[in-house]
């Protein structure tokens, strides 16, 4: 059920319903340990509160989480690579969400020179991922290659063999 947040709880920036840990496990499919863990290693910003201590999580962090997932169980993302990858797409919201057509030429440059250069770090942690990729799949290849030609010798000797 979700709940909004108590008294003496830090205020929401705007008026938005609160999901706590069990509701947030079980529509993402991950544990609660997991989610704690997430916490811990600074995949997820630590969640606000209920006074009794209890963790209130917003739909940003139920997408996050299932982002984390998605990068983790497709792509092999360890979970540095998927910090770094997360932390980059709140920079570069952030980065958005400041920007003035109004502000001058440099500050506005600056702004999308810090976007082009978080972006080609995710670029480059792609890359990486793909580049493992391919030694993976190339040595597969070779021993697939292999199998066959194995396969091929036994079918030349079991037709050798039988006329």
């Amino acid at each position: 059920m979700a709940q909004k947040r108590t008294a003496g709880a830090t205020p929401p920036p705007q008026a938005e319903a609160y999901l706590q840990i069990g509701e947030v496990a079980e529509r993402t499919g991950v544990t609660q340990r997991t989610l704690r863990f997430y916490e811990e290693k600074g995949l997820l910003k630590p969640p606000s509160r209920l006074e009794g201590g209890f963790r209130l999580y917003s739909e940003d962090d139920v997408k996050r989480v299932e982002q984390i997932k998605r990068l983790q169980t497709l792509l092999g993302f360890t979970l540095a690579d998927i910090k770094e990858m997360v932390e980059a797409e709140a920079l570069k919201m952030q980065l958005h969400a400041e920007y003035r057509k109004d502000a001058e030429i440099s500050e506005r440059r600056a702004k999308i020179a810090k976007a082009i250069e978080v972006t080609e770090r995710q670029v480059a942690v792609v890359d990486q991922k793909l580049a493992s990729l391919g030694d993976m799949k190339a040595s597969l290849e070779q021993k697939l290659s292999t199998y066959r030609g194995w396969v091929a010798q036994l079918d030349e000797k079991a037709a050798a063999g039988s006329q």
